[in-house]
């Protein structure tokens, strides 16, 4: 198994998200658009995961090319986004949001897929190379933060690109997974295994999920900064989440011996909810922050395994691109619904109340999963 390859390649795609979820809304506001027009334009990236990875999931199931497609998607993803230093205006932000993400998009379902084609019976190992991508993140988080507070945001595109040609560089040197050999039973279409009981209901929590973690990307770090917390302290805030969550995939193997997906699942949506009545009411006290940022390890952590893991297992071989496709997808329009309603709210209801109804639709996550899904 080509370990530090895989884990080089989760670094840098993660490394590119530390920038994101941080810090793009932040440098929205610094080019003077209002809450709500910052929540467009961070849902439109998530809007198009709605639609790029069953695409390309689709298209790497069919072909079969999956390096291909997460090579050409990094090129494309750099090339687009590099339009930003052009204008500045709305509408093109919007176009350079859509299409850059469209190709960024199809990146991690299929690298997914073949991180697992390479782990094949080593599945439980898989959190081992994901925990890289934390890294990455938390990295990006800390030395970003520092440049934005010294260099200020104007630096901001610039560090985005860089990042995004590291990936570039890194999907080079991936190898192709092994083939598996093809079966085409009866049962192996698509919409067979999605109509396995409770896989219909955890996409369908995999939504909610997503939508109730919208405040928390959108408007976590304009939230902390109008309660005195500096830049660079708030990027070591987003560290600590991610530290917990490496934490947590250190532990990872051992609870998928003693724990089903569903108790995991089920947990982590029931702290989701606990974390986003924290950081909505009682932000302003500095323990109750860094409980809340450890919670990471729950609320991203064990759910994203487990839920890599119960896709894994209802999916066969031939439709894991497509079934780590819909994961994404279902996960793209809850982070855009997400976005879109956070950033409508925010100057209307405020803090606490959007961050409630995130809450809420967490605590009705952990509910359908408990009643809906199977013991796995």
């Amino acid at each position: 198994m080509p370990y530090w390859r895989l884990s080089g390649f989760y670094f840098s795609y993660f490394a590119l998200l530390g920038g994101v979820a941080p810090f793009l809304a932040l440098y929205f506001e610094s080019l003077g658009f209002s809450a709500a027009r910052i929540g467009e334009l961070v849902a439109i990236p998530m809007l198009m995961r709605c639609l790029a990875p069953n695409l390309w999931g689709w298209l790497g199931d069919a072909t079969g090319q999956r390096l291909l497609i997460v090579r050409f998607g990094a090129l494309c993803t750099a090339l687009c986004f590099a339009a930003i230093f052009y204008r500045q205006d709305y509408w093109w932000l919007a176009g350079v949001m859509a299409l850059h993400s469209f190709f960024w998009h199809a990146i991690l379902p299929q690298f997914e897929a073949i991180t697992l084609g390479h782990l094949r019976e080593q599945a439980s190992r898989y959190s081992q190379v994901r925990l890289w991508g934390s890294v990455g993140f938390i990295l990006t988080v800390v030395l970003l933060g520092e440049v934005l507070e010294r260099f200020g945001m104007s630096a901001y595109p610039r560090v985005l690109l860089a990042v995004m040609c590291g990936i570039v560089l890194c999907s080079l040197v991936i190898p192709q997974p092994p083939r598996l050999p093809s079966s085409h039973s009866a049962g192996d279409g698509l919409l067979r295994q999605l109509l396995r009981p409770g896989v219909l209901a955890f996409f369908f929590c995999v939504a909610l999920m997503q939508l109730s973690h919208g405040p928390y990307y959108t408007f976590l770090t304009i939230h902390l900064e109008s309660l005195g917390y500096s830049r660079s302290f708030i990027g070591l805030l987003w560290a600590l989440g991610v530290l917990a969550e490496i934490l947590l995939f250190l532990l990872m193997r051992p609870l998928l011996a003693s724990c089903s997906l569903k108790t995991l699942l089920v947990v982590s949506f029931a702290l989701a909810a606990l974390r986003w009545l924290l950081l909505g009411n009682l932000a302003d006290s500095l323990l109750t922050l860094l409980f809340a940022q450890c919670l990471h390890a729950a609320t991203f952590g064990a759910f994203h395994v487990a839920a890599i893991h119960f896709v894994q297992r209802s999916f066969s071989a031939r439709l894991q691109g497509q079934g780590q496709a819909l994961y994404a997808t279902l996960a793209g329009v809850g982070g855009a619904l997400g976005a879109l309603y956070s950033g409508y709210a925010w100057d209307s209801l405020g803090a606490s109340w959007t961050f409630g109804i995130a809450a809420l639709a967490a605590a009705v996550g952990a509910m359908i999963l408990a009643l809906r899904l199977q013991r796995v």
